[in-house]
């Protein structure tokens, strides 16, 4: 029996693939005051091109003041990306956001007992792409943005 073999599906998350960094703008939230950041992350293909392993860090002030794992993948049998993600936060995610791609943008959701978000991936061009996490605290009726940013590959 021959191995599987990634699909175009998830082949469209090698864009992913990379050295990323750029500056970041924070909005005031539980979680702190807001302000600027510098987000740096490195993400590569694992387990023969099926996920995307991105590894994170951000330094504000000229301190690291967070850090994150991510697994990206392609779910064929919902016919959705999903999106694991662990933080120096601690918390523990009960599943994956979910996403999908709309034209050159790629769209997680998720929720939590800490509120839902929206994490959104633009992609300009391939060397750039254009970040913004928004969250809800009122299940989901109005999102505020917490962090836009623009990465550009290293």
């Amino acid at each position: 029996m021959e191995m599987p073999k990634p699909s175009a599906a998830h082949q469209r998350l090698h864009v992913l693939v990379g050295e990323w960094s750029g500056e970041e703008k924070l909005s005031p939230s539980p979680w702190g005051p807001g302000g600027t950041a510098t987000g740096r992350s490195t993400c590569r293909l694992d387990l023969d091109g099926f996920f995307v392993i991105q590894d994170y860090v951000e330094e504000k002030d000229g301190q690291v003041s967070y850090r994150g794992h991510g697994i990206f993948g392609y779910d064929a049998a919902s016919g959705e990306y999903a999106w694991y993600w662990v933080d120096s936060m601690g918390f523990v995610p009960a599943a994956p956001s979910r996403g999908r791609w709309e034209g050159d943008t790629l769209i997680f959701t998720s929720s939590s007992p800490q509120g839902q978000g929206r994490y959104v991936y633009r992609f300009a061009d391939d060397r750039t792409y254009h970040f913004k996490i928004e969250n809800s605290f009122d299940g989901g009726t109005t999102y505020a943005t917490f962090m836009e940013a623009t990465y550009r590959k290293r």
